[in-house]
């Protein structure tokens, strides 16, 4: 009961900063809400296809709501498309070309996408399009002196990773992305801006697109899905751009004009429909848990009442069995799965032994409560996602009962 008696106490705290949380979503639901509405949404365009998917008018209206919705010219929204990893490995194999420079303004990329710019046979390097990565200054943030010292004659494409990864810097806000791109476009402004949306979408009213960028991607089993889309992923970007990339998923001269959908085009429609909100639900609890955590003594990032660019939650731990313990606690308190121990395993693409908490109902949904750490210092745990903020609430409570009981997790 002391649990939760701090937890009400908690909240009347973040009133105000929860109100604030609320007036993003409804923008952002109104966003969404139009394009709906502007594109005519009727049943049948839930329904399935077969074969090659000729003529699939539900899988058309849903790409041009999603090029409303963020900003872009076209878009490709697809089941086809496994993961994040997957929409921004499509977009790199299908835009660069040997003797292209490709420049990362965030560091060093998440762990899945090592693999697929230089560490692995079939890799961008390996086929001779350059790489180069700039290291982020003291804060954490891109240092745009060097970006503009670092930009060639052969740099085609930047690429800026928004949401931390597996790492101690902050997120992104769209307006240090609308910086950046400025920064990038003063130089030279062919060059195109990539920016992997994992996690950001409607965490703030605008997305990358309306700040100068010219191309995002990101998973549907991450915000824009809201915890409904089975599997997917989507691109976005100038009709240009979206044209090539469509090519290298099917073929050139096919591109978006096959690809059967094979599932319930539901669950896409009314995710999308359901975004804004669920996210707001992951950012709300996140806020909680940032705000108790802290006054517990917990280094946690960002800090409640700081701005945020993306829906993760990292909290830093003392070693790697404190990290595994917070995981669990995650994991007892899921709908699915409650009952599974948790251990640090192998996950294909990652270099890391990497313990994941993810009791969900779509396997592997990160806008479902969950939450993942690898096994290297600083020992930090992500925390993101939440279909409803009780949930949430839920878990802060067994948290608060573990530290309150144990002085510790």
């Amino acid at each position: 009961m002391k649990a939760l008696q701090i937890i009400r106490a908690a909240e009347k705290v973040l009133t105000d900063k929860f109100l604030e949380l609320e007036d993003t979503a409804y923008v952002n639901q109104l966003k969404v809400l139009e394009a709906f509405q502007n594109h005519r949404v009727r049943e049948y365009h839930f329904y399935t296809s077969s074969g090659y998917g000729y003529d699939d008018a539900g899988r058309a209206a849903l790409e041009d709501i999603y090029a409303q919705v963020f900003s872009a010219e076209d878009s490709i929204v697809r089941p086809q498309i496994v993961s994040g990893t997957h929409a921004i490995a499509a977009c790199l194999f299908g835009l660069l070309k040997p003797g292209d420079e490709l420049l990362s303004l965030t560091g060093r990329p998440y762990d899945t996408l090592s693999g697929i710019i230089n560490d692995l046979p079939g890799s961008l390097v390996s086929k001779k399009i350059r790489y180069k990565e700039i290291e982020l200054d003291a804060d954490g943030k891109p240092d745009s002196e060097q970006i503009k010292n670092s930009i060639s004659s052969s740099t085609s494409m930047v690429f800026i990773q928004r949401s931390r990864g597996y790492s101690a810097r902050p997120a992104l806000t769209v307006e240090e992305i609308e910086n950046l791109s400025q920064t990038v476009k003063g130089v030279n402004s062919n060059i195109i801006i990539f920016v992997d949306n994992c996690y950001g979408e409607f965490v703030q009213e605008r997305e990358p697109l309306k700040a100068g960028a010219d191309l995002i991607a990101g998973s549907l089993i991450k915000n824009p899905g809201g915890g409904l889309a089975p599997a997917g992923g989507y691109i976005c970007g100038t009709r240009d751009l979206v044209e090539q990339i469509s090519w290298y998923l099917t073929a050139p001269g096919l591109g978006k004009k096959l690809g059967a959908s094979l599932s319930d085009k539901r669950w896409f429609y009314q995710g999308l429909f359901m975004a804004p909100h669920t996210v707001l639900q992951a950012l709300k609890g996140a806020v909680l848990l940032a705000y108790l955590l802290e006054q517990y003594g917990y280094k946690v990032s960002p800090l409640w009442n700081e701005k945020r660019g993306d829906i993760v939650q990292a909290v830093k731990f003392a070693d790697a069995g404190q990290v595994l313990k917070f995981c669990q606690i995650v994991q007892q308190s899921s709908p699915v799965d409650s009952d599974v121990k948790l251990e640090y395993g192998d996950l294909p693409g990652y270099t890391d032994k990497i313990a994941m908490a993810a009791g969900t109902f779509v396997q592997g949904s990160s806008i479902e409560l969950s939450c993942d750490a690898p096994m290297r210092r600083p020992y930090c745990a992500y925390l993101q996602g939440g279909l409803t903020y009780e949930h949430i609430r839920y878990v802060a409570e067994q948290v608060l009962r573990c530290i309150i009981d144990n002085n510790q997790l």
